[in-house]
């Protein structure tokens, strides 16, 4: 293999693909790209066995070939290298030597064949969507996912398909994040899967905010999503996802409105004196008041208290000060909507303008 490259056309494709290598690696072909050249394409692939992306450049290059590189030094020199400056790579047996200008290098590359490449099974759904409005929908409740839960099934983002809807759901066991979106989809029976920590954050990362339609595929053990000159795919937890709309408590007759900045606000300003491992918070309601308080083991404490449409009963309530102002901070509307039915229910939060995102918080005893 030989090839010349232009240092514009190769670095942004190399950074991309280097987000799944991991540092530490058990198998050492795992540290490494599959440079893949064909007539009129050369692709960058890169994977850790759980997420694989694949990254295309418009590039003639005389014969197809397959070699696996350091993925790291290779972005490395690169970067290193001045703006449009051309790099040569030539392969000579297990050597590759990449030169550019007076700069010469020579890395080791291991045997492509031993590359492990993840391979699609039978698609049981497929559908297009506006990258803006899938990296909204994950954004909007992958904040809510578990970290290192023994639940493994936590961690990761459920997808629910159905006929002309995707809804997107995380939980860690004690708030819960919803979102959906209306798609042309048409199915016989809605479709579950649960998209891993690692691939929820790897696609936000990708994802832009543009117009532009990509594709999602689905099987039963992979999801792929390709955006043109870029694809990406990941393997699917194999779990089962608890019944989430059975802790999603109904809109009360009596929510409490309240201007949401000024409520993220006060809460931030009472969290600086909650207690640093619990980072609890009691919520205090009476007629169109809300009261935060706070108090650590120092004896210090904090009280916020701001005007809100309420005429429920009074009322007191704790909550993880950390879970209410993460669902604050995603939403995106002037004001928002939450019920409070009694101090041992959960909190349902909702965006003034919409109900199709809901978040969920569970009471915390203080």
């Amino acid at each position: 293999m030989k090839f010349t490259i232009k240092r514009e056309e190769l670095l942004p494709a190399l950074q991309t693909v280097n987000g799944v290598v991991e540092r530490r690696q058990t198998l050492p072909i795992l540290s490494n790209l599959l440079i893949s050249t064909g007539p009129d394409t050369m692709q960058l692939t890169a994977t850790d066995m759980e997420v694989e992306l694949v990254a295309s450049i418009k590039k003639s290059v005389k014969g197809a070939s397959d070699i696996t590189l350091p993925a790291r030094k290779l972005l490395d020199i690169c970067r290193a290298l001045p703006d449009n400056a051309m790099l040569n790579l030539e392969i000579d047996g297990d050597r590759a030597t990449v030169t550019s200008g007076r700069s010469r290098f020579t890395l080791s590359t291991l045997p492509a064949r031993e590359y492990p490449l993840i391979e699609m099974a039978e698609r049981i759904a497929e559908f297009s969507v506006a990258q803006k409005e899938l990296k909204t929908l994950l954004e909007r409740t992958a904040f809510a996912m578990a970290q290192q839960d023994v639940r493994y099934y936590l961690n990761g983002l459920l997808l629910e398909l159905s006929k002309g809807r995707v809804r997107a759901v995380a939980t860690d066991g004690h708030r819960l994040a919803l979102c959906e979106i209306d798609v042309d989809l048409t199915l016989a029976q809605p479709i579950q899967v649960i998209v891993p920590r690692k691939g929820v954050l790897e696609l936000i990362r990708l994802l832009k905010d543009v117009d532009e339609p990509l594709r999602v595929q689905l099987s039963r053990n992979h999801v792929r999503v390709d955006l043109g000159e870029l694809r990406f795919t990941s393997k699917l937890v194999d779990g089962k996802f608890p019944d989430y709309e059975k802790v999603i408590p109904k809109e009360g007759s009596s929510p409490i409105v309240a201007s949401r900045e000024s409520l993220r606000q006060s809460l931030t300003r009472a969290s600086i004196l909650s207690n640093e491992k619990y980072r609890g918070v009691r919520i205090s309601l009476s007629k169109n008041t809300l009261r935060a308080l706070a108090h650590n083991p120092d004896q210090e404490e904090a009280e916020e208290e701001i005007e809100v449409q309420y005429a429920g009963d009074e009322m007191e309530v704790g909550f993880n000060v950390s879970y209410l102002l993460e669902a604050l901070s995603i939403i995106r509307s002037d004001s928002v909507r939450i019920t409070v039915t009694d101090p041992n229910a959960s909190a349902l939060i909702l965006p003034e303008t919409s109900s199709r995102c809901k978040y969920v918080v569970m009471p915390m005893r203080l």
